[in-house]
């Protein structure tokens, strides 16, 4: 697994403690009995194939199968923010709808038939998602903006880290956030 995996799964669990510590629930994780000796393949659908697609991809599934992978690791699969986009194609990571189908990639039924193949051949799929942050033009900034960091100013807040102000972070402390 790369570093940058490790610590995006480094990054969920903290996000799950923030949420338990702030809602006063235990949060026991359970690793499955299956998960530990697997093959985990990370797979960037729009760099993976000249076509970009999840239709283009699933003709490897075989291939991969046959080099023994057990789960296939699906970077975010997510519509890309257009405001604050690094560069022409944007980040994976600054998600504009996390309940959408990046449509470069294909649509709900081209995923569905994607996560179908997966487990015909007997693999499991992990989604990349990061939960504590969404992009500046996800509909959540509308419609829920007091679920944000905001600065000093009481502006929002982007992420800390460096180069990465294509994010906000969302506000684990407001609990109707963490009801979402």
């Amino acid at each position: 697994m790369s570093i940058k995996y490790f610590l995006v799964l480094i990054n969920f669990l903290f996000s799950i403690s923030i949420y338990s510590q702030a809602s006063n629930d235990t949060v026991i994780f359970k690793v499955p009995t299956s998960l530990p000796g697997s093959i985990i393949y990370e797979v960037n659908v729009r760099q993976y194939t000249t076509q970009g697609t999840f239709d283009a991809f699933s003709k490897h599934l075989p291939r991969l199968k046959e080099m023994g992978v057990d789960i296939i690791w699906l970077m975010p699969i997510f519509p890309i923010s257009q405001v604050k986009r690094k560069g022409t194609l944007g980040s994976y990571y600054a998600v504009a709808d996390y309940n959408k189908i990046n449509a470069e990639y294909g649509n709900k039924e081209s995923f569905k038939k994607l996560v179908d193949e997966i487990h015909k051949l007997g693999m499991k799929v992990i989604l990349d998602w990061v939960p504590n942050h969404t992009a500046w033009d996800n509909p959540l900034v509308d419609q829920h903006p007091d679920w944000y960091h905001r600065d000093w100013k009481g502006e929002f807040h982007p992420s800390p880290w460096r180069d990465w102000d294509d994010i906000i972070d969302l506000d684990y402390q407001q609990p109707d956030m963490r009801e979402y």
